[in-house]
């Protein structure tokens, strides 16, 4: 590292750059750090050394964590697993379980040569107007890809309970509005009706899958031939109901007339939402006659994602700096309305 660089928040680098010296093949410190956005606010860098090879170092954010977030043992137990199958993943090179090295367990990849979309400039910039389609189509090939996976086949059997998804969900989810509504001095009754209805409707879940938990062209990163050559920030990832995942994936694929301005997908040459739910079904053989009901239940919790964070800025714990608070009040009732819409056909 050139010591006129400042230090790489939350490593002792010393003592990691010894640690990958020892225990990852193919790198051979001192390296240059490289901070990269992204990823839920882990401490993420890109670490080049004197011989042109690279790779990406990733922990936890420092200071006191929720239970079970920012989990690294469960990100590389995934790529780890994920590696050998037709899902694309960074190779996993290395996992440091000791925090006295660093102070926090973290875990070494392989980089990926490809960017995530954020925004529509971002689109325009690396996929090409007549490649959006074939990009769109790798997009869902690959979630359609992992949810063929039995996760007892590729040694993830044990990343979380297989039952019950949609009701634990509903439960977690409902537990944190109803906490936050204090804080946020929000609530609303159509969160309590909505919820009562997926709960007394929940659809046979069938065989559980891997779902990522976050799917969205935000945690893919796109190759120069526009298609996905990595999947990114497993770190919520659990067994469970694929379609719960399908639904949140569409849900985030934001198409002419939403209201969704500087969503990446919001560019000419992109299929709809109801293009890529097909071809999913084609590819997975997956019966999606009940997709609204998946659709409405990712809306619900969004909006309650949503609504946590509004209440944590308003109890001044993140700081609200920069932050629009009413358009993030706007957009938990917006959520609210879309999960209402998405679940008439069931009323």
């Amino acid at each position: 590292m050139d010591p006129q660089e400042a230090e790489p928040e939350g490593y002792n680098v010393t003592a990691v750059e010894a640690w990958v010296a020892d225990n990852v093949v193919g790198l051979t410190p001192p390296f240059k750090w490289t901070r990269l956005q992204g990823g839920h606010s882990n401490l993420t860098y890109r670490i080049d050394d004197p011989k042109g090879r690279a790779a990406v170092i990733r922990r936890p954010p420092q200071g006191e964590l929720l239970p079970k977030a920012h989990d690294m043992s469960r990100e590389w137990a995934l790529i780890s697993g994920l590696g050998p199958t037709p899902v694309p993943v960074a190779p996993a090179l290395g996992f440091c379980e000791s925090p006295d090295v660093t102070g926090a367990w973290f875990y070494v990849m392989g980089l990926i040569d490809g960017k995530p979309l954020y925004s529509p400039a971002d689109t325009e910039a690396l996929v090409p107007e007549d490649k959006r389609r074939a990009m769109a189509w790798s997009f869902i090939d690959v979630l359609a890809d992992l949810h063929s996976l039995d996760p007892d086949d590729i040694g993830l059997d044990d990343l979380g309970k297989k039952e019950d998804y949609i009701g634990r969900q509903l439960r977690t989810w409902f537990r944190s509005w109803t906490s936050s509504a204090g804080d946020a001095d929000y609530d609303d009754p159509q969160t309590h009706d909505l919820r009562d209805f997926l709960a007394a409707n929940i659809p046979d879940q069938g065989p559980a899958r891997v779902v990522h938990g976050d799917y969205g062209v935000h945690n893919c990163l796109i190759g120069a031939d526009a298609t996905v050559v990595a999947v990114v920030d497993w770190e919520i990832s659990t067994l469970g109901d694929p379609l719960a995942d399908l639904g949140y994936a569409l849900n985030q694929w934001a198409e002419p007339g939403d209201d969704r301005e500087g969503a990446a997908t919001m560019v000419p040459g992109f299929p709809s939402r109801a293009e890529l739910a097909a071809r999913y079904g084609e590819r997975s053989g997956r019966d999606l006659s009940l997709l609204d009901y998946y659709i409405g239940f990712n809306w619900w919790k969004s909006a309650c994602i949503i609504h946590g964070v509004y209440a944590r800025y308003c109890a001044g714990k993140k700081s609200a700096e920069g932050v629009d608070m009413g358009n993030l009040r706007m957009r938990i009732g917006q959520a609210l309305d879309l999960s209402a819409k998405a679940l008439e056909s069931f009323r």
